[in-house]
């Protein structure tokens, strides 16, 4: 299983960072802020281009649309150095088409007359859910970032305080919980397997090579008795 999750990771890194070969000449982060700056002008073109402005396409922009912004002010402010690495251009294609591109896929079904007439997204009720989901999910992701950009930047080591406290990926469960608000308003299953092979095919891998970095330290065995891997009193 060690080796899998190895072999997986080697064969992530080679796609998104040296697809094709050739010189390094993207920073990651670039890519990454470029995909999630444009989201609000694609989710505003689809709403103009369709005419649909109704009340769960709205709620769509302003969730969707403001994370993007809020994204790139997170990078400019305290950045994480994973996405401050150069990549080739076929790295980049990679993180746009098989990654980040598929974001784009809620707005569309939920917009678009693709799914029919009727589809009109989330009722009430769960849009407000969802709104909820991503004011949540929004906090922790920055706070856990924020902690950790600064904590570091102090000292080096295992972070085991504030919000890594009760449970050692904050960060990831806050994006999670951000990109599930936007599955719930479109209100279709595809998003949702959109969100299982992004989040098993490169989240969790992620997370378990992280494991292994931090299992170096002294106190990570303690560390790991006391918290919980990514959500609190259940996983």
């Amino acid at each position: 299983m060690a080796n899998m999750i190895s072999s997986i990771h080697r064969a992530t890194n080679y796609l998104s960072h040296d697809l094709f070969g050739g010189p390094r000449v993207l920073k990651f982060n670039w890519v990454i802020n470029f995909q999630k700056g444009m989201t609000l002008f694609w989710v505003l073109g689809l709403m103009l281009f369709y005419d649909n402005f109704s009340t769960q396409a709205w709620v769509y922009l302003a969730l969707h649309g403001s994370y993007g912004i809020i994204w790139i002010l997170k990078d400019l402010i305290f950045p994480d150095n994973k996405w401050q690495t150069k990549i080739t251009f076929g790295g980049g294609l990679t993180a746009i088409v098989a990654v980040l591109g598929p974001y784009w896929v809620a707005p569309y079904l939920l917009i678009s007359p693709v799914l029919g007439e009727a589809h009109n997204g989330a009722n009430m009720f769960w849009t407000a859910q969802a709104v909820f989901i991503y004011a949540m999910g929004l906090t922790l992701m920055l706070v856990a970032d924020a902690q950790k950009f600064y904590t570091l930047k102090a000292k080096k080591g295992l972070i085991t305080t504030g919000l890594f406290r009760f449970i050692r990926h904050p960060n990831y469960l806050g994006e999670m919980m951000i990109y599930g608000a936007f599955a719930i308003i479109t209100w279709h299953w595809i998003p949702w397997v959109i969100l299982a092979w992004v989040w098993l095919g490169y989240f969790s891998v992620n997370i378990i090579m992280k494991e292994r970095s931090m299992s170096r330290y002294e106190t990570w065995a303690d560390y790991k008795k006391h918290s919980w891997y990514l959500i609190p009193f259940l996983f």
